[in-house]
């Protein structure tokens, strides 16, 4: 099988495809090593050359380092992992974080080195105190680190201030055709291409929820389509049609899953989507909206709140809570407002009234993000954002 490749800012060639190792497949006692080894070597000998971990991802950087040693596979790939950099109180705790994960890995270096889930400019500003600067100028020259980036989970507007923060390699964002318009978006997408930065993508598939809880009237329009893919093919092939995606990682954790992946795209590339096939999937989209309970488009007309409401944030996740159920919209709604230096959640709002001069839908804003808050920010979501603001997000 013969994969696209597409470049980075080196001219490195990366599969268009990445695997995405936070969800290996599993079983009883943790991660099945047997099974992961046989995904990771067919992935490879299958062309996708760039496969993403994390340091807090139980088990993934340990497991994809043996795997890698053991079938000769580290020079044949790039290794992707991210900096907890939520643990990080000192320079000590920077290199100590990270010589934990080269042995982890069992390599020298790694080739993409991601700030994790870097929330703001200003976390960014207290790593810099911290000395990261002359840290990864340091790692960098002596080749531990070949490029540095940042994933990111967040609106649009913060993302792109992050991008101008610093002379970044490459970046993560969550995207896919129900989040063109929250998330970093496609706002987010087109400036750091024009800034020349690749952009790796996450959450193609909305964790599983763009294949396996679509509502009936969704799958009724992928089935009446002319040209027939499955939903998680059409979710790739959206992503593949954009020249600005670089990578797509997924989290394929059965064999099923990789094979159906690598023969995607294999074929899919820019401008293989025909206007029709555009249409099909605005009548998705339009379908599991329908479910939604704030016509939010996700405009940001409304932005900024002088309080620091995630307006739009807070929408997207509110609405994903009636379109796909608790658990992502709890999850969504936890990292764009409390994981930031400054909380951006619903609570914050006193009832000015600015944002709803602005909103071109003529969204009752104030009400809704009162039944927002209600819905979002119960018990659980209020101590979690206690601790998360002891780590000085």
């Amino acid at each position: 099988m013969i994969l696209n490749y597409r470049e980075d800012k080196y001219g490195n060639k990366l599969s268009i495809l990445g695997f995405g190792c936070m969800r290996f497949p599993r079983k009883a006692t943790g991660i099945d090593f047997e099974e992961t080894e046989k995904e990771i070597v067919y992935a490879v000998e299958n062309g996708i050359n760039y496969f993403d971990t994390a340091y807090v991802y139980g088990g993934s950087e340990s497991v994809l380092g043996e795997i890698l040693e053991k079938n000769s596979l580290r020079d044949k790939i790039y290794v992707a992992t991210k900096l907890p950099h939520y643990l990080i109180k000192s320079r000590k705790d920077l290199e100590t974080k990270f010589n934990e994960q080269l042995k982890r890995l069992r390599t020298d270096h790694i080739d993409y080195y991601l700030m994790h889930m870097l929330t703001d400019v200003d976390t960014w500003g207290r790593l810099i105190s911290l000395g990261i600067l002359d840290w990864i100028e340091e790692k960098k020259s002596s080749g531990a680190i070949k490029q540095i980036g940042f994933s990111y989970h967040g609106n649009s507007e913060a993302f792109c201030a992050l991008i101008d923060a610093y002379d970044w390699d490459f970046c993560q964002i969550q995207y896919n055709y129900m989040d063109e318009n929250s998330q970093a978006g496609r706002r987010g997408l087109l400036y750091a291409n024009s800034k020349g930065i690749p952009v790796i993508i996450m959450e193609p598939l909305r964790g599983g929820k763009l294949v396996t809880h679509l509502p009936e009237d969704a799958e009724k329009v992928f089935a009446s389509h002319s040209v027939s893919h499955t939903p998680a093919q059409w979710a790739f092939r959206w992503l593949w049609n954009q020249p600005e995606v670089t990578v797509v990682l997924s989290g394929m954790n059965s064999m099923e899953m990789l094979e159906d992946n690598v023969n995607t795209a294999s074929d899919a590339s820019v401008g293989s989507l025909t206007e029709k096939d555009e249409d099909m999937l605005k009548s998705v989209v339009a379908a599991i909206n329908a479910k939604m309970k704030v016509g939010c488009t996700g405009c940001g007309y409304c932005m900024p709140c002088p309080k620091n409401v995630d307006i739009p944030g807070t929408f997207a996740a509110y609405n994903r809570r009636f379109s796909e159920g608790k658990f992502w919209a709890y999850v969504d709604y936890f990292m764009c407002t409390a994981l930031r230096t400054n909380s951006t959640s619903a609570s914050n709002c006193v009832e000015c009234g600015k944002c709803e001069k602005h909103c071109p839908q003529g969204i009752e804003i104030r009400k809704e993000l009162k039944a927002a808050r209600k819905e979002l920010e119960g018990p659980i979501y209020r101590v979690a954002a206690k601790v998360a603001k002891r780590f000085k997000f």
